[in-house]
C-alpha cells in the first residue's frame, strides 16, 4: 500500500462511533444490535474481518465504571437517607450507560482494526473516501 492509500485512524473511529463503515461512512455498520454486517451495502467494503471479542465490552465496563463512581460521590449526600432509592438510581444509570455505550465501543473497535488494516482488513477490495470526504 502506498503512502497515498494509507488509512487515517480518526476518521475511521468516529464513522465506527456513529455505526457507520468505516472506509466509507455512508453504510450501516450493524445488522442487529452488536452484529456487524459482513459487507457494507454502499461501498462493498468487506467488514467481516473484525475481531472485536471482548474489547468493547472492558471500554464500557472502564467508563461506566468511572462515570458510576462520580455520581456515587455526587448522589451520596442528596441520597444518604434513602439507601435503596441510591441504589435503584445508580443502578439504573449503569445500565442505560452501559446499553448505549456497547454498540459504540464496537464501532470504535471496528474502525480501529479496519484503519489499521488489522485482522485481515489489509487484503479488501473496497474503494477508500476521498481526502475531502474524511
Amino acid at each position: 500500500m502506498t503512502t497515498s492509500e494509507t488509512r487515517e485512524t480518526k476518521p475511521a473511529i468516529l464513522r465506527g462511533l456513529r455505526h457507520r463503515c468505516p472506509a466509507c461512512g455512508e453504510g450501516q455498520l450493524f445488522a442487529r444490535y452488536l452484529k456487524v454486517k459482513d459487507t457494507c451495502s454502499e461501498c462493498g467494503e468487506e467488514l467481516h474481518h473484525h475481531r472485536a471479542d471482548d474489547g468493547p465490552a472492558y471500554l464500557t465496563i472502564l467508563i461506566v465504571g468511572h462515570v458510576m463512581g462520580f455520581a456515587l460521590h455526587g448522589l451520596f449526600g442528596y441520597m444518604r437517607d434513602d439507601p435503596l432509592m441510591l441504589a435503584l438510581v445508580l443502578c439504573t444509570i449503569a445500565t442505560v450507560l452501559a446499553l448505549l455505550m456497547l454498540p459504540r465501543m464496537k464501532g470504535l473497535m471496528v474502525g480501529y482494526q479496519w484503519a489499521k488494516e488489522m485482522h485481515g482488513f489489509s487484503k479488501s477490495r473496497a474503494r477508500l473516501p476521498e481526502a475531502s470526504e474524511a
